[in-house]
């Protein structure tokens, strides 16, 4: 697992990579290489930590973006939200290269503490749901149950939360001004796909409903 662990990071850090680089027209861009070494290093870190502490989690995050089990309306949000993912990306290079956009240092830095920030989000997340897979099914297998404490007795969707502040801090750290206006085109992919794997947990887990109930907040407390 650890072999596919680092393979999986490296494989993921190299297209990243070569989308960012390729699409800028230089490599000489120290933000990116930053950015490049910060991830690693969280998802490497993170990785590790689970292998020792939740082996079955890290496995499941490990998995394929399809799977057997997973919701067919699923299979194609992962299609659409990784295709959207790999031209943003490709964005924030081209950003780079036109140099349409000139951020204040501080602001890019600001970026880079945000990364971490939201990581130390998706560890919290990881620390209470052993179920968190990266696609929608119930996983009737591992013995499901749902998850109330720790960031989940906040929000329902702690690791959505995550997730969309690292689509903020990303383009800080990389000083593209057209990678943060795009990134918000993400908050409402992720706002349909919350509402529809809510139906599912809702259908299919026992006692989602009576959570839903008592922690009110998706994604913001008291905003939504």
């Amino acid at each position: 697992m650890i072999a596919k662990l680092i393979v999986s990071t490296v494989g993921l850090m190299a297209v990243l990579a070569v989308l960012l680089f390729a699409s800028a027209g230089t490599i000489d861009w120290p933000a990116a290489w930053g950015f490049l070494a910060e991830l690693s290093a969280l998802n490497l870190g993170i990785g590790l930590w689970l292998a020792r502490r939740d082996p079955g989690l890290l496995a499941e995050r490990l998995g394929s973006p399809f799977q057997r089990a997973q919701k067919a309306w699923d299979k194609l949000f992962m299609a659409v939200i990784m295709v959207l993912y790999f031209a943003w990306i490709a964005l924030i290079g081209l950003d780079a290269r036109w140099e349409v956009s000139r951020m204040p240092a501080w602001l890019q830095w600001l970026g880079a503490v945000l990364v971490a920030l939201s990581m130390y989000v998706v560890c919290l997340t990881f620390r209470e749901n052993s179920f968190a897979a990266p696609v929608v099914k119930i996983q009737r297998e591992r013995g499901q149950t749902v998850v109330t404490t720790g960031p989940y007795a906040i929000v329902r969707h702690p690791m959505y939360a995550g997730g969309l502040l690292v689509l903020i801090a990303m383009p800080l750290q990389l000083g593209s001004w057209l990678g943060l206006a795009a990134a918000l085109l993400f908050a409402p992919l992720l706002s349909v796909r919350i509402v529809m794997e809510e139906r599912t947990l809702r259908a299919e887990l026992e006692g989602y409903d009576d959570y839903a109930r008592r922690v009110r907040w998706r994604l913001i407390p008291r905003v939504w």
